[in-house]
């Protein structure tokens, strides 16, 4: 069996500022974007998008569970992403320098990846490794 990732959903409370980041300062292309939410992805990976949606928009929540969610989101844990790149301080001074959130500066992990990592506008940590 083959299998591959089509799309992965991540949270994006603010469409237009998740949008921003992820087009204007990531570079992703905006395959698709309705009034709730869009679809991005890296350039020449067309089998390959992420999709930004608002979290408590689906009917069958409680508002407890709408409530716990935008608590995950304002605590940045309710969503992860991990992209790769073969240059991590271009990549990190790049996004930096655009004004995202850094959450960690480039360093070597004591299991081997060399990483760095932002938040996106809804909290979302976007983790890069180079490889």
């Amino acid at each position: 069996m083959t299998l591959s990732i089509q799309a992965s959903y991540l949270p994006a409370d603010d469409l237009e500022a998740s949008l921003s980041f992820y087009r204007d300062i990531l570079g992703f292309e905006v395959r698709a974007q309705g009034p709730l939410q869009a679809t991005v992805g890296p350039p020449g990976q067309p089998e390959t998008s992420l999709v930004l949606h608002p979290p408590a928009a689906d009917p069958e929540l409680t508002d407890e569970e709408r409530a716990t969610i935008a608590e995950l989101m304002a605590k940045g844990v309710h969503g992860i992403i991990v992209l790769s790149t073969p240059d991590l301080i271009g990549t990190f001074d790049r996004i930096q320098a655009a004004g995202a959130d850094v959450v960690q500066e480039p360093m070597k992990q004591s299991y081997g990846a060399f990483d760095c990592s932002f938040r996106d506008p809804a909290g979302n940590l976007v983790r890069f490794e180079e490889r």
